[in-house]
């Protein structure tokens, strides 16, 4: 089946073109396998790798390939009606070479469309931003080597581990020769603007030729990834007409240039079962949007390309799109998260010093945020953490790594 295209022809050129964003995060971390104080100085394997294997390749059957093969149906059926932008991190990338390389050969087809969007991030996932700009600018570096070796792709829109985002995050991206960010728009910066106008419009960074800004429209998005599947929710049972007619309202309400829907990918079939109809839902809501002639799917490069922005989001602190609070609590809250990162990237100096790539390899993936994310006590007993940490408390996960690190350190110091 195609779809008929929208009869655009009777737009006012004077008027702007409402930007759909579609933007999907895809990562999977490799998580630690439970390693004791005995182990030390026994063993340099950290790695839970049946447990990698066992949940990649549940996530790959359950939404990689179901929704990707989606994806690419939906691009054949609608033609340029539909785009979609994703960042997939090294570690992902990683475990699709190692366990799925069938999952790397479906984002390849999609790529291979012409209306797929890959953006860069940090190779490790990891939260290098905020504690050294030297491997900041390494992973980022070997990330973008990563997708030019796999897909032969050079990205253009950067997107940090979490839509971690400050001031400082954005000068160091437009060092990089990143003209635009993905990031979250959150209340106290907006300048009396509110979420969800502010991701309505354009902004960019403060100070002369600084990046461009897409926000998150974090209610809508969340519509999709949190609320999708629950009866109580005054929205459900949600479907494509319904969505479309709120992204509607909100394009006149705000004069919107793009409203930016960003979401894990894990949304479609994992967290939100086949069973619940959230690929179809995905498939007919393309259909839907074209029912109003002035909206239309876009990739961020394609919005952000041509885009004057309005306002500067002016960001002193850094922030995030992790819960309520848009903060970073949530990785570097606790003092065994501030420990556990004070003696990783305390190890830096030695790791480089010793030259080894596989060393280095080895430190960038006990950077990946996942690691102090489970170490969290902000929220643990909501049911949420629980099903996302390998541990049974936020506790093991912090003496696990911690013994893991000892392990790392005697080896790049002996």
């Amino acid at each position: 089946m195609v779809v008929q295209s929208p009869d655009r022809s009777n737009i006012n050129p004077l008027c702007s073109m409402t930007n759909i964003v579609f933007y999907f995060q895809v990562h999977q971390p490799f998580r630690l396998r439970h390693y004791s104080f005995f182990n030390i100085g026994q063993s340099h394997i950290y790695e839970a790798a049946n447990l990698n294997f066992e949940l990649l390749n549940r996530i790959s059957d359950r939404c990689y390939l179901p929704a990707n093969e989606m994806l690419l149906k939906m691009i054949k059926d609608y033609g340029p009606d539909f785009k979609v932008a994703f960042s997939i991190s090294g570690t992902a990338l990683e475990q699709f070479e190692m366990y799925r390389p069938d999952v790397l050969d479906s984002f390849r087809r999609l790529l291979d469309t012409g209306q797929v969007e890959l953006l860069a991030e940090t190779y490790f996932h990891s939260l290098a931003a905020l504690y050294s700009p030297i491997e900041f600018v390494r992973q980022v570096t070997k990330y973008k080597a990563k997708l030019k070796s796999l897909f032969g792709y050079e990205a253009t829109t950067f997107r940090n581990t979490e839509l971690i985002y400050d001031n400082a995050i954005a000068v160091q991206i437009s060092k990089l020769g990143f003209k635009q960010i993905v990031a979250e728009g959150v209340d106290s910066y907006l300048d009396a603007l509110s979420p969800t106008a502010a991701a309505s419009h354009i902004f960019k960074a403060p100070g002369t030729n600084a990046p461009k800004l897409l926000l998150r429209q974090y209610r809508l998005s969340d519509d999709i990834s949190f609320r999708f599947t629950e009866p109580s929710w005054p929205g459900y049972p949600l479907d494509a007409d319904k969505y479309a007619s709120w992204l509607r309202a909100l394009a006149i309400e705000q004069r919107a240039e793009s409203i930016n829907l960003f979401m894990d990918y894990e949304t479609f079939g994992e967290h939100r079962p086949l069973s619940s109809g959230i690929l179809d839902f995905l498939y007919f809501l393309p259909k839907a949007v074209a029912a109003y002639p002035d909206m239309q799917f876009a990739t961020p490069s394609e919005v952000l390309a041509t885009a004057k922005p309005k306002k500067v989001y002016d960001v002193p602190k850094p922030t995030s799109w992790a819960d309520d609070n848009r903060d970073i609590s949530g990785w570097v809250l606790s003092h065994t998260q501030k420990d556990a990162l004070k003696r990783v990237y305390t190890l830096e100096e030695a790791v480089m010093a010793k030259g080894s790539e596989a060393l280095i390899h080895q430190w960038g993936k006990l950077q990946t945020s996942d690691h102090f994310y489970y170490m969290s006590t902000k929220y643990w007993g909501d049911g949420v953490r629980e099903v996302f940490s390998p541990y049974k408390s936020p506790f093991d996960a912090y003496i696990n790594y911690m013994n893991v690190l000892a392990d790392f350190e005697q080896t790049i110091k002996g």
